[in-house]
C-alpha cells in the first residue's frame, strides 16, 4: 500500500524525483534523519550542486518525467520510497500508482485524493459539499454558463476545468463580451489541456491569495499549519510570500484554517497540501480555489515561523506514524518573507536568462535554499528560478528589513537575475505597509523595474578592472606598464564599455594600486593634455578584498563582487549585477561602432534554442517583420527584423543552441 495505515519503521534510502534547489532542501532533511538519499539527474544535470551533496546518483536516459528510468533507479539503489517534491511528477496520479504496484511508498497524498482535487470543477463540488465557502458560480456539463453568468453578474471569470497557471483564464465584464470569450478559452482549454470543459465565476476585484497549508496522517489526524500571503505575482507567478499574513487576525485565521481541514478530509488526504483561498481584501470574504496535492516552493516561510520541517513530516506520515501534534499544539512566531531568485532580465520584459555562474555570494545569517554553484551552468531545459532566499524576524518589519539586507548581499555573476527587482518590490511602500493584491506588482512595475543607467562608480570600477589587467605580472619592463607615462603628461588608454544601457567610453591613466585618473565624461582636449570642456576626472583605487574588489572613489570606498568572461566584466553590488563587454572600435559586435540600434543586428533576446527559421539570406524584410522563434525553459519568442532591408547574414539555423544576445542574422539597409 501506498499509506500504509499501521506506523512501520521509517525509510533507509528515499530517491528523490526532482532537481535543483528543492532536490538539495529534501536531501538536506534526510540527511539530518540518517536516511540515504538517491538523486536522479538529466544529461544537462550531470554536474549539477544536488547530484553532487546526494549519497547516490543515477542517470535518467530520459530526463525527470522518466517514471520507468525513475523506477529503475530506486529498484537498482534499494530506495523505498520515492519523495517528488514539486513540479515534474509531484501531482501525477498514474505516478503515484506506478509506485505502488513497485512496491515503493509515494511520499504524497493517494492518487485519488490527487485525481479529486485536479479536476477544478470536481474540487470545488466536493468542498462545498464538505461545507467549505466557494467563488459563487457554475460549471460544465450541468449548468448553462451563459445562464451562470446572469445568476452571478458581471465581472465574470472563465476558467478551464482541466487547467492551471492561468492559461485559458478569460476575464468577462459584459454579456456583450461572453460568447467570444467562452469560444477563446473553450479553443485555449481544448488546446492546451485536452479538454475544453469551462466553469464560470464571480471575479473578485482586487483579490488577495492566501493559502493554508494543512498535514494529514493515515490514522485520521488532520491539522493546519497557518495561512502564507501570495498576493505578490506577476502574471499569476508568486514572487514573494509570506506568514503571517498581514491581513488575517486570528478569529480569520482560525476559521480559513478550519476549512482547509474540512476540504483535506473531503478527499481522504494524507501528507502535505495546500488548501488556496482568494480573499476580497476589502470585506474579508474568502472562497475555496484549488488544492495543490504537494509541496509548495513558499513552504519555507511556514517552517520558520512554526519550527516544523515539513518534509520530515512528510516522511513520517508516509512511513505510517501519526502526527506528533495537535492543533493545539501548533504556535507561529515572528514573521518570516520569503523571495524567489530567478533567472530572468526584468529589463527585457522578464525574459529568461541562463549562462555560467562566475561567481557566487549567497548571504549568511538568513535561510537560503539554492541550487546554484559557482562554476555552474544554468541552461534552458528547466524553470528558471534559481533559488529562494528566506528571512526571519520577530515582527514583519524586521523580517522585510532583512529580507533587503540579504538580497543586497547576493549576487550571482555570469546569469542575469531578478535580485534588484525583488529589493525594489520588498520596499515599495505598499508592500510595506501590507496593502496587498494580485494586481499590485503589474500597476507598479514602471516603478519596479527602474532603466536608470549606470552609476558613474560602477563604471569605474570596471574600467579599473580592465586596465589592472593589462599590467604584467612583476612589472619587469617599465615600457610594458599602460600608466599613460610619456614625456611631458601622461596620456589615457581608451576603453569602450557596452552594457545593458548601451556604450560607455571611459579613460583611464596611472596605475589603480596606487591611483588612476578616470575620465567618465567628455574627452580630453587636443591630443589628450588635459580634459576638455564638460569632462569629470576622478581619482580611483582599486584593492583586492578577498574574492571581492574594493573601489575608492575619492573618500568613499565600495565593495563589489567581480569575474571576468573574456573580454566581459562582471560587477555585483547592492545585489545588482552589471555585464561590461569590451569592445574595440570597428568590433563584429559593437553596437556602437556599428550604428547603434538601428544597425542591422538581430540578437537572441535569451539564451536558448533556435525554434523555427522563417527567412533566408536575401529575403526583404520590414521592420517588425517575424525573423525567427527561439525557445526557452517552455517560452517561446519571436525576434523581428529591427530595419526594412535585405538579410544579409543568417548566422542560425533551425535546432542551434544560441546564446544570450548572440548575433543570429543581419540585415542591410540595401540590397547586395
Amino acid at each position: 500500500m501506498t499509506h500504509p495505515s499501521a506506523p512501520r519503521r521509517m525509510f533507509d534510502t528515499v530517491l528523490v524525483a526532482n532537481r535543483g534547489e528543492i532536490a538539495l532542501r529534501i536531501t538536506r532533511t534526510l540527511s539530518r534523519l540518517g536516511i540515504r538519499s538517491v538523486a536522479v539527474h538529466s544529461d544537462a544535470d550531470a554536474g549539477a550542486r544536488h547530484v553532487r551533496e546526494a549519497d547516490v546518483a543515477v542517470r535518467l536516459a530520459g530526463g525527470y518525467l522518466d517514471v520507468d528510468g525513475i523506477l529503475a533507479a530506486a529498484a537498482a539503489t534499494g530506495a523505498q520510497a520515492v519523495h517528488p517534491g514539486y513540479g515534474f511528477l509531484a501531482e501525477n496520479a498514474a505516478f503515484a500508482r506506478r509506485c505502488a504496484e513497485a512496491g515503493l511508498v509515494f511520499v504524497g497524498p493517494p492518487p485519488e485524493a490527487v485525481e479529486a482535487m485536479g479536476d477544478k470543477i470536481r474540487a470545488k463540488a466536493t468542498v462545498s459539499a464538505a461545507g467549505v465557502p466557494v467563488v459563487p458560480g457554475g460549471a460544465e456539463p450541468g449548468d448553462d454558463l451563459a445562464e451562470a453568468a446572469e445568476r452571478i453578474g458581471f465581472p465574470a471569470l472563465i476558467k478551464p476545468s482541466a487547467g492551471g497557471g492561468g492559461k485559458g483564464m478569460v476575464l468577462v465584464r459584459s454579456a456583450a463580451e461572453l460568447p467570444e470569450a467562452l469560444a477563446s478559452a473553450r479553443r485555449t482549454a481544448a488546446a492546451a489541456f485536452g479538454d475544453a470543459t469551462l466553469l464560470i465565476e464571480r471575479f473578485v476585484e482586487n483579490p488577495r491569495h492566501i493559502e493554508i497549508q494543512v498535514m494529514a496522517d493515515a490514522h485520521g489526524g488532520v491539522i493546519h499549519l497557518g495561512e502564507r500571503e501570495c498576493s505578490l505575482q506577476r502574471r499569476h507567478q508568486k514572487i514573494v510570500e509570506e506568514a503571517p499574513s498581514p491581513l488575517l487576525d486570528a478569529a480569520t485565521r482560525a476559521a480559513m484554517g478550519a476549512a482547509a481541514v474540512e476540504a483535506a478530509r473531503s478527499v481522504g488526504y494524507t501528507g502535505a497540501g495546500t488548501v488556496e483561498f482568494i480573499v476580497q481584501g476589502a470585506t474579508g470574504d474568502y472562497y475555496f480555489m484549488e488544492m495543490n496535492t504537494r509541496l509548495q516552493v513558499e513552504h519555507p516561510v511556514t517552517e520558520l515561523v512554526t519550527g516544523l520541517d515539513l518534509v520530515e513530516l512528510q516522511l513520517r506520515v508516509a512511513a505510517g506514524e501519526p502526527l506528533p501534534l495537535t492543533q493545539e499544539q501548533v504556535r507561529l512566531d515572528g514573521h518570516a518573507v520569503e523571495a524567489r531568485v530567478y533567472a530572468e532580465d526584468p529589463f527585457r520584459g522578464f525574459l529568461p536568462t541562463g549562462g555560467r555562474v562566475l561567481a557566487l555570494r549567497e548571504p549568511p545569517g538568513v535561510r537560503v535554499d539554492s541550487g546554484l554553484l559557482a562554476g555552474g551552468v544554468v541552461g534552458s531545459d528547466y524553470d528558471p528560478m534559481l533559488s529562494k532566499v528566506i528571512a526571519w524576524g520577530p515582527d514583519r518589519v524586521s523580517a522585510l528589513r532583512r529580507l533587503d539586507g540579504a538580497l543586497a548581499a547576493t549576487a550571482v555573476l555570469g546569469v542575469p537575475t531578478n535580485i534588484s527587482f525583488l529589493r525594489a518590490l520588498v520596499g515599495h511602500p505598499a508592500v510595506v505597509a501590507g496593502d496587498l493584491d494580485t494586481g499590485l506588482v503589474e500597476r507598479h512595475l514602471d516603478e519596479l523595474v527602474s532603466r536608470a543607467g549606470v552609476p558613474d562608480d560602477v563604471l569605474t570600477a570596471a574600467a579599473l578592472v580592465l586596465h589592472r589587467e593589462h599590467v604584467p605580472a612583476g612589472h619587469a619592463d617599465p615600457w610594458d606598464v599602460p600608466d599613460g607615462w610619456r614625456l611631458g603628461e601622461a596620456a589615457w588608454t581608451v576603453y569602450r564599455l557596452e552594457s545593458r544601457d548601451g556604450v560607455h567610453e571611459l579613460r583611464v591613466r596611472g596605475l589603480p594600486a596606487s591611483g588612476a585618473e578616470v575620465l567618465l565624461s567628455g574627452v580630453p582636449s587636443g591630443d589628450g593634455d588635459g580634459a576638455g570642456a564638460g569632462a569629470e576626472t576622478v581619482r580611483a583605487l582599486l584593492a583586492d578584498e578577498g574574492d571581492d574588489l574594493l573601489v575608492t572613489l575619492g573618500e568613499t570606498a565600495r565593495r563589489y563582487a567581480v569575474a571576468r568572461d573574456g573580454d566581459t566584466v562582471w560587477l555585483g553590488r547592492d545585489g545588482d549585477a552589471w555585464a561590461f563587454t569590451h569592445r574595440h572600435l570597428g568590433d563584429p559586435g559593437d553596437r556602437a561602432g556599428t550604428g547603434g540600434p538601428g544597425d542591422g543586428l538581430v540578437r537572441s533576446p535569451m539564451p536558448g534554442t533556435v525554434l523555427l527559421v522563417k527567412v533566408a539570406a536575401g529575403d526583404r524584410v520590414t521592420e517588425g517583420q517575424p525573423l525567427l522563434i527561439v525557445e526557452a525553459m517552455k517560452m517561446e519568442h519571436t525576434v523581428t527584423a529591427p530595419i526594412d532591408g535585405v538579410v544579409a547574414e543568417l548566422r542560425v539555423r533551425t535546432g542551434q543552441a544560441v546564446g544570450m544576445d548572440a548575433v543570429l542574422a543581419v540585415v542591410g539597409g540595401q540590397e547586395r
